[in-house]
């Protein structure tokens, strides 16, 4: 099994970056997939990005692409996510996930098995 825990969130102006990590604890996580995924006020998580083992490949919803960054650090057993120029429709609990090893990036929930107790990120105007 592994356990993440994420960190960096945080207030911060549009237009403003932040960087989130999330750190795993446990067996395998090199060979898992990572992804990011986001709950803004009173709406449903939603995918904002993954990476898989391989590779790696990477995957962005459109509203982030070109604006979000995805890394792995395996050696260290973290998961970036570097965001630039941010919105305040970007304000949302940022979590981390992991799930088993696959080539594509799998963006539902269901395709995660373990899950961090998330960061806030808010962004003002």
């Amino acid at each position: 099994q592994v356990q993440l825990a994420e960190s960096g969130g945080g207030f911060v102006q549009a237009g403003g970056s932040l960087r989130l990590s999330c750190e795993a604890s446990g067996r395998g996580f090199s060979s898992r997939n990572m992804g990011w995924f986001r709950q803004p006020p009173g709406k449903e998580r939603e995918f904002v990005g993954g990476i898989t083992w391989n590779g790696p490949r990477t995957y962005y919803m459109d509203s982030v692409r070109g604006r979000f960054t995805i890394s792995r650090d395996d050696a260290k057993n973290t998961m970036y996510l570097q965001m630039d120029s941010l919105k305040p429709e970007d304000t949302a609990a940022y979590y981390c996930a992991t799930g088993p090893m696959d080539t594509i990036v799998i963006v539902t929930p269901r395709g995660y098995d373990s899950w961090g107790q998330g960061t806030q990120v808010t962004v003002s105007s």
